[in-house]
């Protein structure tokens, strides 16, 4: 049987919020689409037939990370990622820029041999070109890749981000060579430029003069405020292809999603919901909570009275809260899955509500209260 193309079939736009379908040959996307964080080629806590059942049509998994450990080699060897982690939804893998700024402290960049740095491990010496990244990325066969970029944290040096840019676009070119013609998968652009209108527009001028299957938004959910991510998407909205993916990277909090799907955005990934989920704090429709907190012993409601999906309304927060206060893996893995689920409902009251083309009175209704 053919393997399908990728591709992004446009639904049904109420202002700026959109629905569509992204084809990949592992299966369909809906967006707006959350992308479960499987850093390691596992979502923390979670296998991939409870990811599925939460209504994830794909998940995210990180270059630096497995690079470094297993190996590309070895996920290779053991027929890609997807099979080696048992997977079978469609997987983005991202570059490695942004861990080589969050997580290295020996770092160097070279314009021409791209990120030089060490391990947070074992300290050994790395070197991460865009040609590297990408030939990363297909050897663990990702179904959509993202360009080699540089992510400089928080600066408002007006030179500083644009020299930064400029190099992500010329890393761009190269990535884009490099990933040569793969029609099964995709190449993602990453616009950057911080919080500067002007150098935000260039860098996607440059990205849509080079042609990607689709457009990303970095530099962002690095310190910046809400309402100031909020300008960098109003800047950009009216100029970003209305016939690509759009996705911002890194976002975020249920508001942030709200507030970005508002402005134009299809996709998002976030550790939020796993990390939280891992440290006693629950997301649901009644704003967040920290189970930990000693009012919950003697509450024997569940989390959701209404989510029947994997017994999640089985559990009470009252043994939740022992669960967490004597340290139980399980107490991890149940408002780790209660926090994904919620996060996949969102995603789906936000196309159906898109669809019915009241987006903007649920975005009015939750934004304050998520």
């Amino acid at each position: 049987m053919a393997l399908k193309n990728f591709a992004f079939k446009l639904l049904s736009k109420d202002n700026y919020a959109r629905t569509g379908i992204i084809q990949t040959h592992r299966g369909e996307i809906k967006t707006p689409a959350f992308m479960p964080v499987g850093t390691q080629a596992t979502v923390k806590a979670c296998t991939i037939k409870d990811i599925k059942k939460t209504g994830s049509d794909i998940i995210l998994a990180n270059t630096y990370h497995l690079m470094i450990r297993p190996g590309v080699e070895r996920i290779h060897n053991a027929g890609g990622l997807h099979k080696f982690m048992n997977c079978d939804l469609p997987i983005l893998t991202d570059s490695g820029g942004f861990q080589v700024m969050s997580l290295s402290k020996l770092n160097k960049i070279d314009r021409e041999k791209g990120a030089i740095f060490n391990s947070h491990i074992d300290g050994k010496k790395f070197y991460l070109s865009p040609e590297e990244s990408i030939k990363i990325q297909l050897g663990l066969n990702s179904d959509i890749v993202m360009i080699m970029d540089e992510c400089p944290k928080k600066t408002n040096d007006y030179k500083l981000i644009k020299k930064s840019m400029e190099l992500s676009l010329y890393w761009a070119g190269r990535s884009k060579k490099a990933f040569g013609k793969n029609p099964h998968k995709a190449l993602f652009g990453i616009v950057q430029g911080g919080l500067f209108k002007d150098l935000r527009l260039l860098s996607l001028k440059g990205l849509l003069d080079l042609d990607f299957d689709g457009y990303a938004i970095g530099g962002l959910a690095v310190g910046e405020t809400q309402k100031e991510m909020f300008k960098v998407l109003d800047d950009i909205k009216d100029k970003l292809p209305e016939k690509k993916p759009h996705y911002l990277m890194g976002v975020g909090t249920p508001s942030d999603i709200l507030g970005a799907v508002k402005r134009g955005i299809d996709m998002f990934d976030c550790v939020m919901p796993t990390r939280s989920g891992r440290t006693g704090l629950a997301f649901t429709w009644n704003g967040r909570l920290n189970i930990k907190n000693n009012k919950y012993q003697n509450d024997n409601s569940p989390l959701d009275e209404k989510c029947e999906n994997l017994d999640l309304n089985k559990y009470s927060k009252n043994y939740l809260n022992h669960l967490f206060n004597t340290n139980e893996i399980l107490g991890s893995m149940l408002l780790t899955l209660n926090n994904i689920n919620f996060y996949q409902e969102l995603m789906n009251e936000i196309r159906k509500n898109i669809q019915k083309g009241t987006f903007d009175q649920f975005h009015d209704k939750y934004i304050d209260k998520l």
